[in-house]
């Protein structure tokens, strides 16, 4: 992959696949990801569906490559020695507003206006964000994250947003069942 292009397909077992390469289709596949009800072989099934066009006629034999570029994809095509080791410190899903936000400051327009723009163009928006509220959410969660205490000022904004600053925690329908039987058991 690279750097300088955006790719709509990829040669995958010697076939080229169209790619649903827009920004959307990715989080979807980021949010189906990172579903806690599914077994993440069906996790990774569903996300190969949803980026692959005609993914129904791929071999059994191609899914393993298939999975290695949609991974790198969803990295801009950065290796992990590139980029580092994966950190949960945003959630595509509890930040949407603010990081919608901030890219279409980066941006200079409103993206979920454009038809489409392909997953890079945003990352590349994306990385652009400079000061602001996600900088700000992710700054604490990572030193909470680590263990660093917070300046007084970040103590502030996280006693007063501290439900958008804590990450909120995905758990399976099997563990909200649990959790309100034992609700019941105790009681409340």
């Amino acid at each position: 992959m690279s750097p300088w292009e955006l790719p709509t397909t990829a040669v995958i077992g010697g076939r080229e696949y169209s790619l649903n390469a827009d920004f959307r289709d990715i989080l979807d596949i980021l949010h189906h990801l990172e579903d806690p009800d599914e077994p993440e072989f069906i996790r990774w099934q569903i996300a190969l569906a949803l980026f692959y066009e005609e993914h129904d006629k791929m071999p059994a034999k191609d899914q393993q490559e298939a999975m290695e570029y949609l991974a790198l994809f969803l990295t801009g095509g950065q290796t992990e020695e590139q980029h580092g080791p994966a950190q949960k410190l945003i959630d595509w899903d509890q930040d949407a507003q603010v990081i919608v936000a901030d890219v279409n400051k980066v941006a200079g327009c409103e993206i979920r206006a454009l038809p489409f723009l392909h997953w890079w163009s945003f990352l590349a928006f994306f990385q652009g964000i400079g000061e602001g509220q996600l900088s700000t959410r992710v700054s604490i969660r990572d030193k909470l994250r680590r263990g660093k205490p917070l300046e007084k000022w970040e103590r502030d904004f996280y006693r007063q947003n501290k439900k958008q600053v804590d990450l909120k925690r995905r758990y399976s329908s099997e563990e909200l069942a649990e959790q309100e039987r034992l609700k019941k058991l105790l009681g409340e």
